[in-house]
This record gives C-alpha cells, structure tokens and sequence, in this order.
C-alpha cells in the first residue's frame, strides 16, 4: 500500500479517505455507532482517539524495533501493544475525568474502550507489517486517526439531522442508522483510486 516514493500529503489523504479505517476496513464501529448522538462528543472522542492511536503507534514502532525484533520475541506483540493502549487510556481517561467530567460522563463506557479499539491495535500491527519508517508511520497513524475522527463527527452530524427528520417507523432507530452507515461506506468508495492505489 505505501512504498518510499509517496509524499506524507499522499500518505495522509490515502489514511483519511482512501482507506478509512471505519469505512473501508470497518474498524473501531463499537465506538463509532456508540459515541456518535452528539457532534462535540464525537470530535472529543476523535482528539482521543488521535492522541491514544498516535502514541501507542510511536511506542509499539520502538518497542518492536528496539525489543520485540533484535531479541526474537515477536510473538509478544499483541500482547505488549495491547498493554501499551491500556496504558495510554488510563492516562487519558485520568485527566478527562479530573479536566472534564461532563466530557467524561458523556463519552461513558466509550472512552475505557479505546483499549480494545481494534483501529488502535490494528494501526499499530499495520505500520509493522507495512515496515514504515518512524516518522512514516507517525504520519500513517495521525491519518487513520483523523479519518476516523472525520467519519464519527460526519455520522454524528447526519444522525443529529435524522432526528428531525420524518423517518417511516419500521426505519426509526438502528435500522436507519445502519442504512446511513452504508451509503457513508458507499460514498467513501469513491475515493478508492483517488492516487491509483
């Protein structure tokens, strides 16, 4: 998917449109359907996704490269990245909770797991088997992060609207919500040869 000769402009806007990790890879959808009622519940949940998702990447990319890999230890990857995100979402959940507690009710169970947000570990596994370089992949992961953000505060925005709208009954609730999930999925298709890939 990424060779050496992409720019980081390309190397983002492939992470955000092309290959979005919700929906083009359907990635991170328990967060995705759950935090997504409110505009600003979304983006907060999107800065901390980007922020978990792009330091868990820069940590789990040293941690296999400075250990996992030069001690052939690389079955020990799922679990040493799984503890790196858990790490990472306690501190976060710590000061949302301290910084904002209407912020951190609002995001409720949602917030905990990011820990088990398979997009988080995904990524990370990703710029592994992809063999990016450091800064490569901080820009790889910065990018999925930012296409998930785009996606959740999108579909948030959509769902505030189909609340006012006149939906048939048989449609009202996760039927529509589903179906509005498609036709986003369908529209990011679009972008698939956005750079020949």
């Amino acid at each position: 998917m990424i060779d050496n000769e992409m720019t980081w402009y390309m190397i983002a806007l492939s992470a955000i449109l092309v290959n979005n990790i919700v929906l083009i890879r359907f990635l991170a959808l328990c967060s995705f359907f759950g935090v997504s009622n409110k505009i600003e519940v979304s983006l907060s949940m999107g800065m901390a996704v980007i922020f978990v998702m792009t330091l868990a990447s820069a940590v789990s990319w040293a941690i296999w490269y400075f250990f996992l890999f030069p001690l052939k230890i690389e079955f020990l990857r799922t679990a040493s990245f799984i503890l790196v995100i858990a790490t990472l979402v306690q501190l976060v959940e710590m000061y949302i909770k301290k910084t904002s507690p209407a912020l951190y009710n609002a995001l409720g169970i949602y917030l905990p797991l990011i820990t088990t947000n398979c997009a988080v570990l995904g990524v990370a596994i990703l710029i592994i088997d992809y063999k990016l370089g450091f800064l490569t992949s901080i820009i790889y992961t910065i990018g999925v992060a930012a296409g998930y953000t785009l996606s959740i505060v999108l579909f948030a925005g959509i769902r505030e609207r189909i609340d006012m709208a006149p939906i048939p009954e048989i449609l009202k609730g996760t039927p529509i919500i589903f179906i509005t999930a498609g036709i986003m999925s369908l529209a990011f298709l679009g972008f698939t040869h956005l750079f020949g890939l």
